[in-house]
């Protein structure tokens, strides 16, 4: 009885201990035994860089759009460019243009002149080589001069000249009838007159060229014009916008002189004050010693008294900087006679010295420049032929009556 007893306490014993050694084994970590499954913890995703924002896209603060890095983590390495990884191409230099030579432009065009007044020259010696000049001859001599604009005083001057020729030579040789008329015809020119336009510095400031005229004139046009025949001319030029009234005035002028790399001085307020704005442009020349400073104003109607007046104050607020040293009055040559009383008050308002017609291949009307230079005292200095960017020319007395006879 006692050795099964003793048995049994032996037996259950060695369970013991093998149910001790099991627990023992189960509960150690890391040694065949298992304990409660847990998820492993998910690694932080590294954030991956997105798409290089462009250059334009800006915070309204003006910043780059740019993400910072996270807050846990180091800044990322900048990235580092390849040859071929361009973050902004650099646009090309624009080719500036090189304006044709001013010299030998009116010859150039002077087919171009011949064809706008054969009227004229033709039927001035269809008139005066046919037989039988008799006082309706005569007559018919006046109304075609009267027609080309040439004015009455200086019709009567040529048509008294032509007559004492005809009286004491009696000829009706062509060849001799021309010639009268080209010397009759210049002499009404004048070519004595001083034509040069204001483009050479004076002392230690810019020449000043203020550029006046009605609407409708092709004002602007002329004062980007001039600026390419100054560039030809190898002058540094200022252009200044200060006709503040016509919308896309300033813009077109500003274009014309960019194409041969002329800055301008114009404001971007609608309805600036153009006195303001043309003192500006005299002050960045006096600055950047520009030898030239032109001035372009707003079209105005001769009979406006407050527009003229405002001209006036333009040059008066100029004048506190530095003299204006030419006045352009732009004409229309197609006008005629009834540019001269748009020439005469402007003259008073701000002292005319040279005209610029423009306009003149589109007319037969040639006597005009004739005209306007008795009617004002002053020269015609440019002449416009065309709508090409150099169809503005010098005017060369001899060549215009060349033209009109040819």
């Amino acid at each position: 009885m006692i050795d099964q007893l003793w048995e049994y306490l032996v037996v259950a014993g060695v369970l013991l201990v093998a149910i001790v050694a099991g627990l023992a084994a189960f509960l150690r970590p890391g040694r065949g035994g298992r304990t409660k499954d847990l998820p492993k913890p998910t690694p932080k995703p590294t954030p991956t860089p997105g798409p290089r924002p462009d250059i334009g896209d800006e915070h309204p603060t003006g910043g780059v759009d740019t993400l910072p890095p996270p807050a846990d983590t180091a800044p990322a390495e900048p990235d580092v460019l390849e040859p071929d990884d361009v973050l902004l191409e650099e646009p090309p230099t624009p080719t500036l243009e090189r304006p044709d030579s001013a010299r030998g432009r009116l010859q150039r065009l002077r087919a171009r002149l011949a064809r706008s007044n054969t009227a004229l020259g033709k039927g001035l010696l269809a008139l005066l080589t046919r037989g039988g000049l008799d006082e309706a001859a005569w007559e018919e001599v006046e109304d075609t001069l009267l027609a080309a604009d040439l004015g009455v005083d200086a019709t009567t001057e040529l048509v008294d000249s032509l007559r004492s020729q005809v009286a004491v030579d009696g000829t009706r040789d062509e060849a001799t009838v021309r010639g009268w008329l080209r010397t009759d015809l210049l002499a009404l020119v004048d070519p004595g007159m001083d034509r040069a336009v204001a483009s050479h510095r004076v002392g230690d400031r810019p020449a000043i060229v203020l550029v006046v005229g009605v609407n409708g004139t092709g004002k602007t046009t002329t004062v980007g014009k001039l600026a390419r025949v100054l560039v030809a001319e190898d002058k540094d030029v200022i252009l200044g916008a200060a006709d503040t009234f016509r919308a896309a005035a300033a813009d077109q002028l500003e274009t014309w002189g960019a194409r041969v790399g002329v800055p301008t001085v114009r404001s971007h307020k609608d309805g600036a004050d153009p006195a303001a704005v043309a003192f500006d442009a005299v002050k960045a020349g006096i600055e950047l010693e520009a030898d030239v400073v032109l001035l372009d104003t707003a079209g105005r109607l001769h009979n406006k008294t407050n527009l003229m007046d405002e001209l006036g104050k333009i040059k008066r607020v100029v004048e506190k900087q530095a003299p204006i040293d030419e006045v352009l009055l732009v004409l229309d040559a197609t006008t005629g006679q009834n540019g001269l009383r748009q020439a005469e008050v402007f003259a008073s308002v701000v002292g005319i010295t040279g005209i610029v017609l423009t306009k003149l291949d589109g007319t037969a009307k040639g006597g005009i420049v004739v005209a306007v230079q008795r009617k004002l005292g002053v020269p015609v200095k440019l002449v416009g032929l065309g709508e090409g960017p150099d169809d503005l020319a010098p005017f060369d007395p001899e060549a215009f009556v060349d033209a009109i006879l040819a």
